[in-house]
C-alpha cells in the first residue's frame, strides 16, 4: 500500500498533513479489480477517488461476434455470486426479441433457480459484512447452505459457480428427483439457520456500532445515482423489478418488498436478510405450483422452438428434421429477426438489464449490459467522505460490489 503526504491548511490557516493511500486494487476487499485513492486526515477520509479498469474483458464486444446461445456463458461472469439470474435474464431478453412464450412450468422452474441464486448472493454479502466487522462464525455457518444450493444447481445443469444454466426457451433437461429432494432439504433447514444467523448480528452491539450510520445515503441521492435493488430499498424506495415489471410469471406469487429508512450499512444488511425470507416464501409457492401442474404440461421443461432449442440427441440420430435443426443451430446458421429490445430482471444486486439491437444477422448488432454494481461504485466517495478508514471496507462490502460487474 503506497502512501504520499501533502500539505494542507485548515480554516484558521494552520498547516495540517494529509496522506494519500491506495485501497486496492491488491487489497483483498477490492478483488484486484478496482482501486480507491483515499486522502486521509489521520484516520478520517477527506476525499476518495475510485477507478476501475483492471480486467478489460470487453464481454459486450465479444458477445456481438457470437450467436445468441453462445453468449450465456459470458453473462455468468457478471455477478458470479448469483450467475443463474444473469443466465435467465439473457434468455428472457432473447425470448422477448424472438417472440417466444414459455410454458408456466418453465417459468416456475426458473423462479426456483433465480430465488436460490438470490439467497446465495445475499448470504455471501451479509456474511462477508460480518467478517469485515470481526465476526467470522456466521460466515462459516451459512456457507454450508450456499454449498447445498450449488449441489442443487449441479443436479440441474452439472455446474456450480458459473452455471450456463438453462437455454433459450427453457432448460436443457428436466429437474431430477435428487434436485427436488435437495430443494426440500434446503427449504426445511435454511429458515432455522437464517434465523440463527440473524440473531448473531441484528442486535449485536459491536456489529450495530460498526454499521449504523456508516455509508448512509438518502432515497433522493440513491435515485439520482441510479441505485436499484437492496441498496435502493434500504434507503426506503420499494422498487423491485419482479413487482413493477413482472417476468417469468412473478405476478403469480405472493411476497413482500422489505425496505429500510436510512440507507446505511445496517439497513442494507437487514433488507438482504428479510429478502432471503421472501425468496424462501417464493420458492415454496413455485414448488407447490409445479407439483399442482398435471397433464401434458406436467413434464415440460422447454418451449416448442426448434429453430433455437437443440433437439435431443436420440432424435438427431433418428430424425432428419432434428438433424437439420441441430446442424443449423450448432453452426450458427439461423438469422435472428431485426429489432431493438431492453429487458431487465431483479438481480442479486439490483436491476440487471440487457439492451439488444439486432440488424437481422446471426449475432447482435449492438449489446449493452446494465451492471448495477458499476453504478453503485460511482457513489462510493459520497458514502465514505468524512468517515473513518475502517468504515471504507464495510461500505464496500455492504454495497456488495461484485468485481465481475465493474469492468466491461
Amino acid at each position: 500500500m503506497s502512501v504520499t503526504t501533502e500539505k494542507a491548511f485548515d480554516e484558521a490557516g494552520f498547516g495540517t498533513k494529509t496522506n494519500k493511500i491506495n485501497l486496492g486494487p491488491t487489497h483483498p476487499a477490492t478483488h484486484g479489480v478496482f482501486q480507491n485513492i483515499l486522502e486521509l486526515d489521520g484516520e478520517r477520509i477527506v476525499s476518495a477517488e475510485q477507478t476501475v479498469g483492471y480486467i478489460h474483458r470487453a464481454f459486450e464486444k465479444i458477445a456481438e461476434r457470437r450467436p445468441l446461445y453462445q453468449i450465456t456463458p459470458l453473462t455468468d461472469r457478471l455477478n458470479y455470486c448469483s450467475a443463474p439470474i444473469n443466465n435467465m435474464g439473457w434468455h428472457l431478453t432473447c425470448e422477448k426479441l424472438l417472440g417466444i412464450q414459455t410454458p408456466k412450468r418453465v417459468d416456475y422452474l426458473r423462479v426456483i433457480i433465480m430465488e436460490l441464486a438470490r439467497i446465495a448472493d445475499h448470504l455471501i454479502c451479509n456474511s462477508i459484512v460480518g467478517v469485515d466487522t470481526g465476526a467470522y462464525t456466521g460466515f462459516l455457518y451459512v456457507m454450508q447452505y450456499r454449498e447445498l444450493i450449488y449441489e442443487i444447481w449441479e443436479e440441474v445443469c452439472g455446474s456450480r459457480l458459473t452455471t450456463n444454466i438453462g437455454r433459450i426457451g427453457g432448460f436443457e433437461r428436466d429437474f431430477n428427483d435428487i434436485a427436488f429432494t435437495k430443494l426440500e432439504k434446503f427449504l426445511k433447514e435454511y429458515p432455522i439457520v437464517l434465523k440463527e444467523f440473524e440473531n448473531l448480528f441484528a442486535r449485536n452491539r459491536i456489529f450495530m456500532e460498526r454499521t449504523i450510520g456508516a455509508g448512509a445515503i438518502s432515497a433522493e441521492r440513491a435515485l439520482n445515482y441510479g441505485f436499484t435493488g437492496p441498496n435502493l430499498r434500504a434507503a426506503g424506495v420499494d422498487y423491485d423489478v419482479r413487482i413493477h415489471t413482472p417476468y417469468s410469471s412473478y405476478q403469480d406469487f405472493d411476497f413482500e418488498i422489505p425496505t429500510g429508512n436510512t440507507g446505511d450499512c445496517y439497513d442494507r444488511f437487514l433488507v438482504r436478510n428479510q429478502e432471503m425470507y421472501q425468496s424462501l416464501r417464493i420458492i415454496e409457492q413455485a414448488y407447490k405450483k409445479i407439483q399442482d401442474i398435471k397433464g401434458a404440461e406436467g413434464g415440460v421443461f422447454h418451449a416448442d422452438v426448434p429453430e433455437y432449442y437443440l433437439p435431443e440427441k436420440k432424435d438427431v440420430y433418428t430424425k432428419m428434421e432434428a438433424l437439420i435443426y441441430h446442424f443449423k443451430i450448432v453452426m450458427g446458421e439461423i438469422d435472428i429477426p431485426p429489432g431493438e429490445v431492453y429487458n431487465c430482471v431483479e438481480g442479486g444486486n439490483g436491476e440487471l438489464g440487457f439492451y439488444l439491437i439486432s440488424d437481422g444477422g446471426r449475432s447482435p448488432y449492438r449489446l449493452h449490459f446494465r451492471r448495477p454494481c458499476f453504478i453503485y461504485y460511482q457513489a462510493f466517495e459520497e458514502l465514505v467522505k468524512g468517515s473513518m478508514l475502517s468504515d471504507a471496507v464495510i461500505v464496500l462490502s455492504s454495497l456488495n460490489l461484485i468485481a465481475g460487474e465493474m469492468d466491461g
